[in-house]
C-alpha cells in the first residue's frame, strides 16, 4: 500500500546539450524534489551535467543517473537494435559519467532511472530488465532503480534484492492493462496542468494507477514524474505539487 504522507516529485532534466537548449531546468528544479540527468547519450554533456548536479546541490535536490540510447536525432525514444549484453555495457557506461560527474559537482548519485525507450523496454521485456539490472549491480548493488510501476524491472529487481522505487507519470496516459500509452497515439501526452494534477493526487491516495477509462489499478507509487521537455512541464509540475501538498502529501527526496 502507497504511504500516501510522503512522496518524490521527479523530472527528466538535463537533456540540453552543446548550443541547444531542452526545457527550463532551473525553473524545474524550485519545484521537483528528485532530477533524472542524462548522460550524453539521449541528451546532455559534460557541461550540461556539471551544471545541472551542482545547481540541484545548492537547491538540495537529489540526483540519479538517467541512461537512454545514443540517440541525439530520436531524443532517446526510439527503440534500437543492441543486444541485452551491449544494454548492460551502455547503461554502466553512461552512470559512471553520472558518478563521475556528480562527485565533481560536490553532490552524490542516489539512483538509477532509465530514460524513453529503454526505459519503456524495461517495462514489457524481462530481458532488456534483468540486463539494467545487472549494470547497475555490478557498479554499485546499493544504488537503487527508479522503475516504472507494474513493470518487469519492478518485479524482478525486487525479487533480485535491488533497492526498486516504484514511478509513475503525471503527464503520460496509462492502457488498461498499466502500461503507458505509446506515444504515438493521441492523447499519450496530458497537457492540462490541472487535469493531470488531479489525477495524480487520486493515483497517490488510492495507491493505483488510473487508466484512460478511470480504472484503478492498485500500484506501489514512491515518486512522479513530470517531464522536463515539455512547453507546460513547469506549470504542469508546479500545479501537482501545489495539489499534492494541499491534499496533505508531503513532497521529500527518495532518498
Amino acid at each position: 500500500m502507497t504511504d500516501c504522507k510522503t512522496i518524490d516529485l521527479n523530472a527528466d532534466l538535463g537533456e540540453s546539450f552543446g548550443h541547444y537548449t531542452i526545457g527550463n531546468d532551473a525553473a524545474m528544479l524550485d519545484v521537483v524534489t528528485s532530477a533524472n540527468v542524462a548522460c550524453g547519450f539521449h541528451g546532455g554533456d559534460p557541461e550540461v551535467m556539471a551544471a545541472t548536479f551542482r545547481v540541484a546541490r545548492k537547491k538540495g535536490v537529489a540526483v540519479g543517473a538517467h541512461p537512454g540510447f545514443p540517440d541525439l536525432w530520436g531524443f532517446g525514444r526510439r527503440i534500437m537494435p543492441f543486444s541485452t549484453g551491449e544494454i548492460e555495457r551502455i547503461v554502466a557506461y553512461q552512470v559512471g559519467a553520472a558518478q563521475a560527474l556528480a562527485t565533481y559537482a560536490g553532490h552524490r548519485l542516489s539512483y538509477v532511472k532509465t530514460h524513453g525507450a529503454l526505459g519503456n523496454m524495461t517495462e514489457r521485456d524481462p530481458s532488456v530488465a534483468e540486463a539494467v539490472i545487472e549494470a547497475v549491480r555490478r557498479i554499485d548493488p546499493s544504488l537503487p532503480l527508479v522503475a516504472i510501476a507494474l513493470s518487469h524491472l519492478e518485479r524482478i529487481g525486487r525479487e533480485r534484492g535491488m533497492t526498486i522505487f516504484s514511478e509513475v507519470f503525471a503527464d503520460r496516459a496509462y492502457t488498461e492493462d498499466g502500461h503507458l500509452v505509446s506515444r504515438k497515439e493521441p492523447g499519450a501526452v496530458l497537457h492540462d496542468a490541472t487535469f493531470a494534477a488531479d489525477r495524480i493526487v487520486r493515483m497517490v491516495q488510492a495507491g493505483a494507477i488510473e487508466t484512460v477509462s478511470g480504472q484503478m489499478l492498485p500500484a506501489r507509487i514512491d515518486s512522479i514524474c513530470v517531464h522536463g521537455d515539455n512547453a507546460e512541464s513547469v506549470e504542469v509540475a508546479r500545479t501537482v505539487r501545489t495539489r499534492l501538498e494541499a491534499a496533505g502529501i508531503t513532497l521529500r527526496a527518495l532518498t
